[in-house]
């Protein structure tokens, strides 16, 4: 712990600093170019977080923060079935999945003030709010995907 604070002032800082972090980091997302965002190939299966995370019982009630500003794309529900829409939507995955892979390079500044057992309330904090996101990202992005390739599968 580097800079020795007040309890009152760690406690301020760890409280709100973190939703600020958030928050520019979905801002800042949001304003990137879609054309940097390029979600890689992926073999994975939804079975596994169906079966082993339980995710369809808890994805839905994650916030949405690709609408929480002006030029967000909202992930919250598919709109249509449209080839162009679903490539997008994948896309959006991967960009919101990213900006919750950024949040814990935050972690260290957390470093700066709090003691060791503070630290560790600080990672717990990122894991707790970042990969469940980063999971619901991932798994909608694996059936968005395969609901593209039925659609092509059928226009044959």
């Amino acid at each position: 712990m580097p800079i020795e604070l007040p309890v009152i002032w760690i406690v301020i800082l760890n409280v709100a600093l973190w939703p600020l972090i958030q928050i520019v980091l979905a801002w800042s997302f949001i304003r990137m170019p879609t054309a940097w965002f390029n979600p890689p190939a992926s073999g994975e299966s939804a079975r596994f977080h169906e079966k082993y995370l339980g995710i369809k019982h808890w994805k839905d009630r994650l916030p949405d923060g690709g609408s929480w500003f002006g030029g967000g794309f909202a992930k919250s529900g598919m709109k249509t079935t449209d080839p162009a829409y679903l490539q997008r939507f994948i896309v959006e995955t991967w960009r919101g999945e990213l900006c919750h892979y950024c949040a814990f390079l935050f972690v260290p500044v957390f470093f700066l003030w709090n003691p060791w057992w503070g630290n560790l309330v600080m990672v717990g904090y990122a894991i707790t709010a970042n990969a469940p996101c980063i999971i619901a990202q991932r798994y909608n992005r694996i059936r968005l995907r395969r609901l593209l390739v039925r659609h092509h599968a059928s226009r044959r």
